[in-house]
């Protein structure tokens, strides 16, 4: 299965292509999931509770970062196991553009599934990585321009007040 997206975040390329390296946004930003651990060059691994149609799973999979072009380009690649539910592995080419004073985001994903969940069929298994990457760059755009809901209505992210962003992105006083 194959997706392809674009959005507008207000926020620099900088700050973004930041967001996308840390485990404690991407554990915010990943629906379901549960915990995010790693590094850039170890890559992460990562627990995530899902529900795809009738299937109910916790699936401990291991993503890896490449094709690192600080604050233009990554590829993430992933690969997770779900026990009798199945296998779900995928890779996302991103890239960020400078645009109207933030950030033209755009993604293709390349995915599949096997298993349990391959036996839903493809409508219900497209619809449901439609919308978790959906869910992501959701969350990702609201954590990252201050919002105050999630796309499924979670509590407000914490908004990160000047002091935690330089902590964050690095950034000492001048």
């Amino acid at each position: 299965m194959q997706m392809s997206d674009t959005r507008q975040i207000a926020a620099s390329p900088a700050e973004v292509y930041a967001a996308l390296l840390d485990p404690g946004m991407l554990q915010k930003c990943v629906p379901g999931a549960k915990d995010v651990s790693g590094s850039v060059e170890e890559g992460y691994d990562a627990t995530v509770v899902q529900k795809v149609g009738p299937v109910k799973a916790t699936f401990k999979g291991h993503v890896t970062l490449s094709d690192l072009v600080q604050d233009e380009a990554l590829k993430i690649t992933g690969e997770g196991k779900g026990g009798a539910a199945g296998f779900a592995k995928g890779s996302a080419e991103v890239r960020l553009t400078e645009k109207d004073g933030g950030t033209e985001l755009s993604y293709e994903v390349d995915a599949k599934v096997g298993g349990k969940l391959a036996q839903l069929g493809s409508r219900i298994i497209d619809g449901f990585a439609k919308k978790m990457a959906d869910q992501f760059f959701d969350n990702l755009q609201t954590s990252l321009e201050g919002g105050t809901e999630t796309a499924e209505g979670e509590p407000p992210t914490e908004k990160l007040d000047d002091e935690k962003k330089r902590r964050w992105f690095g950034k000492k006083d001048s």
